[in-house]
């Protein structure tokens, strides 16, 4: 706990889970060269004063490198968020996060949660022991936007750029300010802790945690296993070819869908689209999704595999699992 409660109040929740915003290097000149997640997200929040009228509150939920980042871990951290947002005193919950799988993590807790209130995720490019660290400007940031009045939904707050979790995208290998909405646009900026919206807040009609955790509890549900296979130049069906064979070789987790990461408007090597239809008929649920930075899949009436519209590869993968949590007859 950072800030003892009072009659009143209203409590902002830090999840922590690691990341560069918690890493740590020999020099404070060393901006790459770091081991993430060593920093406790109570010792993050140091420093950092709340809102007039708000309180911080701390929990560690992980303490890792967000390369990786897994499925038991977006579960928990769905759960706590879960938890405290269903707690009237609570404003919203800011989650503490590595760069590499963020936007992942980001789309897989709207898509499970669509919170009514805000979830602000935010990270850092540079480690807490950097001369210059990023991430204690991006964790106020996170606050001011999850005590912004009629904020919901989940987002991505990085340099003062407030990304709405089914756009953003890490664009940069090692610049502050890496992420971008593509040509859907920030939904808004923070600047001097007020948040100055452009768009509507991410909504989704409705939450599945309930029956996810239904399933959990029954011990039904299997993380199904899809991969993410590249279309490009001299492609070929070899790999998709290897993952039916595994189904008929009795493997733990035999492939259940298939994303392809295609090229343009959802274009994919002939070779590779043979194999991807015979995956298609022998049960494997495929869904192609654009390689592209911006714009979305344009569907053709003669189109014989789904396509995922404007969701990246890696976020077609999430929905692909969870339509496949939800109806495991697909395939």
């Amino acid at each position: 706990m950072v800030n003892s409660l009072s009659s009143g109040a209203r409590r902002v929740v830090v999840l922590g889970t690691g990341g560069t915003i918690a890493g740590r290097a020999a020099s404070g000149g060393d901006n790459i060269g770091y081991t993430a997640g060593q920093v406790a997200v109570t010792d993050l929040l140091g420093g950092i004063d709340a809102p007039e009228g708000v309180l911080l509150e701390a929990e560690q939920v992980a303490q890792l490198d967000s390369k990786d980042m897994g499925f038991n871990v977006w579960l928990q951290l769905a759960q706590r968020c879960a938890f405290f947002l269903s707690e009237a005193d609570v404003a919203g919950v800011v989650i503490t996060h590595g760069t590499d799988t963020i936007e992942e993590t980001a789309f897989f807790l709207q898509a499970v949660l669509a919170p009514s209130k805000p979830v602000v995720l935010t990270c850092a490019m540079r480690p807490a022991s950097s001369l210059s660290p990023d991430g204690p400007q991006n964790v106020r940031d996170a606050i001011a936007v999850a005590t912004t009045p009629g904020a919901q939904g989940v987002t991505v707050v990085c340099a003062g750029t407030v990304h709405g979790s089914l756009d953003v995208q890490k664009v940069h290998t090692y610049r502050p300010d890496a992420f971008s909405s593509g040509d859907a646009g920030p939904v808004g900026y923070v600047e001097e802790g007020e948040v100055r919206r452009l768009r509507d807040w991410p909504s989704l009609p409705m939450s599945r945690l309930a029956k996810i955790l239904a399933m959990k509890a029954g011990d039904a549900l299997r993380w199904p296993r899809v991969e993410v296979v590249t279309s490009h130049a001299g492609a070929s069906g070899a790999i998709i070819d290897l993952l039916l064979q595994e189904r008929t070789a009795g493997v733990a987790e035999p492939i259940r869908g298939l994303v392809l990461a295609a090229t343009g408007n959802g274009t994919v090597h002939h070779a590779l689209e043979a194999a991807a239809l015979r995956a298609q008929d022998a049960g494997v649920a495929v869904l192609r999704a654009t390689r592209c930075a911006n714009g979305r899949i344009l569907p053709k009436a003669d189109d014989r595999l789904r396509d995922a519209g404007a969701l990246t590869p890696v976020k077609a993968r999430i929905a692909l699992m969870l339509e496949l949590i939800e109806s495991p007859g697909a395939a």
